[in-house]
């Protein structure tokens, strides 16, 4: 489904995490990138210099050479210099035309090292492609994809998710479900007429009812926290697949939103498709991002 995928990788674990689900993701036919960013001011300094970014090039090709054998799979390499790792995975999206960017999960890897820093908000925002995110550990036992769900609420995000989700679970013979999660506001919780155990009961029925009108969808709904049910959800599955409200994934993850907590706490792969991204190619698409791969100076 995934034609173009870039996976962030910077010899931690959670960056070998990353490589084993960019290569489950990426299709038959597609075209997988390890990248690594390296650290670069955006000014001149006494740091970089041509022979800096030479040596920083050098260790780079020389650790994604030993991650591309260790995963066993073809891939190009792709380094790049940035003020940091996420402002960096950002441009090597955009520049090499990905669909998908596979990160490691929060705390560990490429994405922790996201994290660590606060002027990635403006660069992840809006990011051009589907963002990834492994759990730990995920590497060292990479699973079959045997069902798929969806983070659905009826909103056109969610649609968007089930549209993928739909065409992933068709590609890789899946089962395919989808969960709603029932909140209130804290203001209906305290205010007058507060809801008795039935009328919670009752939102949830309506909202399972809603997602059983899905046609080929398993259908699941709870009352409670959407991140913390939908984590508990996810230990079902093999993949989740939820949309972004926001410009961009990460630039929704550093927020503090569901998608951040989701990062830090689903017990599988995450999949965010950020708001306007455009949908992968089915397997008979258009052959663009795959063009510009090869015109990149990837190795």
């Amino acid at each position: 489904m995934f034609k173009n995928v870039i996976v962030g990788v910077d010899g931690r674990e959670g960056g070998r995490d990353a490589a084993a689900l960019g290569k489950r993701l990426c299709g038959e036919d597609g075209v997988l990138t390890l990248a690594y960013v390296y650290p670069r001011e955006p000014r001149a300094w006494r740091g970089t210099t041509p022979a800096y970014d030479t040596q920083q090039r050098e260790s780079a090709e020389e650790l994604l050479g030993k991650a591309r054998d260790e995963i066993g799979v073809e891939a190009k390499l792709h380094v790049l210099g940035s003020p940091s790792v996420g402002r960096g995975l950002h441009e090597a999206a955009e520049e090499l035309g990905a669909d998908l960017l596979v990160v490691g999960s929060a705390g560990r890897g490429v994405l922790g090292r996201i994290f660590a820093s606060d002027d990635t908000r403006a660069a992840l925002n809006g990011a051009p492609c589907a963002v990834a995110i492994t759990p730990a550990g995920y590497g060292a036992a990479p699973t079959a994809m045997r069902e798929i769900g969806v983070g659905y609420d009826g909103s056109p995000e969610s649609e968007h998710a089930l549209r993928v989700a739909r065409q992933l679970a068709r590609e890789r013979h899946a089962q395919l479900s989808a969960f709603q999660a029932v909140s209130l506001p804290a203001i209906a919780l305290v205010g007058p007429g507060t809801l008795d155990e039935d009328s919670y009961e009752e939102l949830v029925d309506r909202a399972r009812e809603q997602v059983a009108r899905l046609e080929g969808v398993s259908p699941h709904a709870a009352y409670g926290v959407p991140a913390e049910e939908l984590a508990i959800y996810s230990a079902s599955l093999d993949l989740l697949v939820i949309g972004s409200r926001s410009y961009g994934p990460l630039g929704r993850l550093v927020h503090g939103s569901t998608s951040l907590a989701l990062a830090r706490t689903a017990r599988c792969p995450l999949l965010v498709l950020p708001r306007g991204a455009q949908e992968p190619a089915s397997s008979d698409g258009s052959e663009d991002g795959r063009e510009k791969l090869e015109r990149s100076t990837a190795t």
